[in-house]
């Protein structure tokens, strides 16, 4: 028989405290602090007030990160993630909660793989709001995805994590309260106004271009030039939100001489860029660009409006709903280990695209 694991010895006073929590836990481990006894409002009873360190594999680890705290009690919290807050929030909350209730936090969680990995104390109000824009969910999606925001960010500010709250000024207005958030493609009128004023300014090019390529707003502004084949007529999209995201974007007719020209015209590594050739942000091109648009050609669209459009035209041109998944991204079409692009392969999808 295997030796008994060694019972763990009693923890010095106010070192702080190692429990281990029932059930099926990849990280069972809870250690914790002791910080004052504070007032139970419903009972009227005094009762501890703990800060959690966090949630660990091993015993011994839970004890190192106790030891790490007493020696600097910022060091291990200030190089927390946001992932590393939602699994120590995630652990001690899903307990109270329904399983109904975790799965939602579960699916507005998956919302924010462009953060995750992120210094929680680094991301600020413009990470949380591009989240918003950019994830194209419906209102009462982002109401959900906002009240995660505020949880993990009570957690934060009460384990020292974090001092300011930010998603009280996250902005979710863009869901449409009165349609839940049902989203409309471009009509072809509106195509044609997009196209009548194109050439007023270079920036009035980049909705054709979403329109014309399927692409979310992010992957088209996180495009660098050494990813675009211009003469192949297509591009890497090398970086998305999905596994099926990664993939190989034709780029259509009507729209290659914006790429051509903006390929040429900007002088950082990014297709597209600001006046001062610096990398072109979300907030920047929304704000500057796309909302003074729409505005001034009385529309009410926003960005991943131009995917829907994508989607609808290549349906009504007749095409096949695998290579339409193919183009746009969505899961379905092929996995990574299955799409293994021939140049015979690409030619359909420029020849698909180019029928719209």
């Amino acid at each position: 028989m295997p030796p008994k694991r060694k019972k763990p010895m009693r923890l010095p006073n106010s070192f702080g405290t190692i429990s281990k929590l029932s059930g099926a836990r990849r990280k069972p481990w809870m250690a914790k602090k002791f910080l004052r006894y504070k007032l139970n409002e419903q009972t009227g009873r005094m009762i501890s007030d703990y800060l959690i360190i966090g949630y660990y594999e091993t015993y011994e680890l839970a004890y190192e990160s106790l030891l790490d705290y007493n020696r600097n009690p910022y060091s291990v919290m200030r190089d927390a993630t946001f992932k590393d807050v939602y699994d120590s929030w995630s652990n001690g909350k899903f307990d109270k909660i329904s399983e109904s209730n975790a799965k939602g936090y579960k699916a507005s969680y998956s919302l924010c793989n462009d953060i995750e990995n992120k210094v929680f104390v680094d991301i600020k109000l413009a990470d949380l709001q591009y989240i918003v824009d950019t994830c194209g969910k419906n209102y009462p999606t982002l109401r959900k995805l906002k009240v995660l925001f505020g949880q993990m960010y009570d957690y934060a500010i009460k384990n020292d994590i974090a001092s300011k709250n930010y998603s009280e000024y996250v902005d979710i207005s863009g869901g449409n309260k009165d349609s839940m958030g049902k989203r409309e493609p471009f009509s072809q009128k509106e195509i044609s106004i997009l196209w009548d004023n194109v050439y007023r300014n270079r920036y009035m090019q980049i909705p054709l271009m979403l329109i014309y390529s399927g692409v979310r707003i992010s992957e088209l502004l996180d495009l660098k030039k050494e990813d675009i084949h211009l003469n192949e007529r297509y591009f890497d999209v090398v970086s998305s939100k999905t596994d099926a995201g990664i993939r190989k974007v034709p780029i259509a007719e009507k729209v290659y001489k914006f790429y051509e020209e903006w390929f040429n015209h900007s002088k950082c590594q990014y297709l597209l860029c600001t006046e001062n050739n610096k990398r072109l942000l979300y907030r920047n091109y929304y704000d500057a660009y796309w909302t003074p648009f729409m505005k001034e050609l009385v529309m009410q669209h926003r960005p991943h409006d131009t995917r829907h459009t994508c989607i609808s035209l290549l349906a009504s041109a007749e095409i096949s709903q695998t290579i339409i998944k193919t183009i746009v991204g969505h899961s379905g079409a092929m996995t990574l280990t299955e799409r293994v692009y021939t140049h015979l392969e690409i030619e359909k999808l420029v020849e698909a695209i180019n029928k719209i």
